[in-house]
C-alpha cells in the first residue's frame, strides 16, 4: 500500500476551460509535428478512413444512465460502468441490457468530482480485483474491491429496461465482496482539475492519471503527486524499474489527462485538457514533462527539457475525454468537441490529418473503450451538468 498526504492550501481553481459552454466555430486539428508517415497530407490515412462513420453503425449498448464516467470490461465481456455522480458501479451484460448497481462507493460530488476511473485487474479470473479512483471526503484516491451484493437496476439496453433487483453471479461474489482495499490515498482533490483515468499496461502495472486539482505548480513539481501520471504495482507499491525508483511519479507537466492507451508497441499515448487555448494528445515517456504550466500545446521546449504534444486543438472542438487504441488507430472521444476524433499510429507518431466522426450528432462523449469482441464502446455524457441530455441520456453504444 501507498499513501501520498500533502500540506498546504489549494490555490483558487480556474474554471476548467475544456469543460465550459460549448461554442459554434469548428477548425481543423493542428499536429505539433510533422509525422514521419503521412506528413503534409491534408486527408486521414487510409485504415482511419476506413471506419465507419454513420449514426446507422452504431447499436445502443445502454440508455437512461445517469453520467456514465468510467468503463471496463471483464474477461467474460460484461462491462462495468462508473456513474460519477452517485458512485455507483454498474455491471451491463455483454450484448447490452440492463445496467444493474453492484456496489456504490462514498464519493464526494460537486462539479468534476466524484467517481472518476475504474480498471479490472490483468489476473481478475485469479483475484477478482476491480480498481476505482474517486474523490472522497479528503482526498481523490485509488481502491481495490471485489464485485458482490445486491442493488437496485437503472438504464435500458437492447435486451430490456431494469427496474427491480440484481444480483451478483456466484464468481461476483468471492469471501469478502464489497470491502474496500487502499492502494493510493492523499491525493489532492478539488471541484475540478481530478484527472482520474486508470488502466493496467501490458506491463502489469497499474497507471494512474492525476490532476494538478487548481494548482498549476503542483504539476512540474516531483515531490507532488499531482499533475502526473503515475505508475505502481496492483497493490499501490512503486516497481523498481520506474524512472525514479523511489517514486510513483512516471511523467510530468500534466495539467488534467483524461485518457491513457497503448499501442500494438507497447507506447503509452494520453489525451489533455488544456486551458485556454490547445488540448493535446500525447507520446508519454518515462520521465517525461509535458510542459503545464510554463507551455500549453506545442511551444519553446526549453533546450529538450518539455516534450511536445503528437496533435493539438482548440479547446472548443476537443475536451479530449477516453482514449482508445484498435489495431493502431486512436479513438479520442470528445466532450465539448462533441465528436470522436479518429488518427492513424505509426512509428510512435500520427499519420495523416484526424478524423472527426458524428460531430454534433450524439452531444458530448466521454469514455471509448474496446470490447472483448473486438467492437468499441462509446459513452455519451449530456447528463453533466454541461450537455443537452435527449430522451435516452446517457447511453453507451457500440461500433463496429
Amino acid at each position: 500500500m501507498a499513501a501520498a498526504v500533502f500540506a498546504g492550501v489549494t490555490a483558487l481553481l480556474a474554471l476548467l476551460a475544456g469543460c465550459g459552454p460549448d461554442r459554434a466555430e469548428i477548425a481543423e486539428p493542428r499536429t505539433a509535428a510533422p509525422p514521419r508517415t503521412g506528413a503534409g497530407s491534408s486527408s486521414p490515412g487510409s485504415r482511419a478512413a476506413a471506419v465507419p462513420s454513420d449514426l446507422s453503425d452504431l447499436s445502443p449498448v445502454v440508455t437512461d444512465l445517469a453520467t456514465p464516467w468510467g468503463l471496463a470490461f471483464l474477461p467474460d465481456g460484461r462491462a462495468l460502468v462508473a456513474a460519477r455522480d452517485s458512485g455507483q458501479v454498474l455491471i451491463v451484460p455483454a450484448k447490452g441490457g440492463t445496467a444493474t448497481v453492484m456496489t456504490t462507493l462514498p464519493v464526494r460530488h460537486r462539479s468534476e468530482d466524484g467517481l472518476l476511473g475504474l480498471a479490472v485487474s490483468p489476473r481478475y479470473d485469479q483475484d477478482g480485483w476491480v480498481y476505482a479512483y474517486y474523490t472522497s471526503a479528503t482526498d481523490n484516491r485509488v481502491v481495490r474491491f471485489r464485485l458482490g451484493g445486491q442493488g437496485g437496476s437503472q438504464g435500458t439496453g437492447s435486451t430490456g429496461t431494469g427496474t427491480g433487483t440484481g444480483t451478483g453471479t456466484g464468481k461476483d461474489r468471492p469471501a469478502g465482496a464489497g470491502a474496500t482495499e487502499e492502494v493510493l490515498t492523499g491525493l489532492r482533490a478539488a471541484p475540478n482539475h481530478n484527472g482520474g483515468r486508470i488502466a493496467f499496461g501490458p506491463d502489469g502495472r497499474l497507471y494512474v492519471a492525476v490532476g494538478d486539482a487548481g494548482d498549476p505548480g503542483a504539476a512540474p513539481d516531483p515531490s507532488s503527486l499531482n499533475g502526473k501520471i503515475l505508475r505502481m504495482a496492483p497493490d499501490g507499491g512503486v516497481p523498481a524499474d520506474n524512472p525514479d525508483p523511489s517514486s510513483l511519479v512516471y511523467s510530468l507537466g500534466h495539467r488534467n489527462v483524461q485518457g491513457l492507451a497503448w499501442d500494438s508497441d507497447g507506447r503509452l499515448w494520453a489525451s489533455e485538457f488544456g486551458q485556454n487555448t490547445f488540448d493535446e494528445i500525447n507520446l508519454i515517456t518515462p520521465g517525461g514533462n509535458y510542459g503545464w504550466p510554463a507551455v500549453e500545446g506545442a511551444g519553446d521546449t526549453a533546450g529538450g527539457r518539455y516534450t511536445n504534444p503528437q496533435v493539438t486543438w482548440s479547446t472548443d472542438e476537443a475536451s479530449p475525454s477516453g482514449i482508445a487504441i484498435r489495431d493502431d488507430i486512436l479513438y479520442v472521444a470528445a466532450l465539448r468537441g462533441e465528436r470522436l476524433w479518429v488518427m492513424e499510429l505509426a512509428g510512435g507518431q500520427v499519420a495523416g490529418r484526424p478524423r472527426a466522426l458524428f460531430t454534433g450528432e450524439l452531444g458530448r462523449l466521454r469514455t471509448v473503450e474496446p470490447a472483448p469482441d473486438g467492437s468499441l464502446w462509446l459513452s455519451t455524457s449530456n447528463t453533466d451538468g454541461r450537455g443537452r441530455p435527449g430522451a435516452d441520456d446517457d447511453r453507451i453504444l457500440s461500433l463496429p
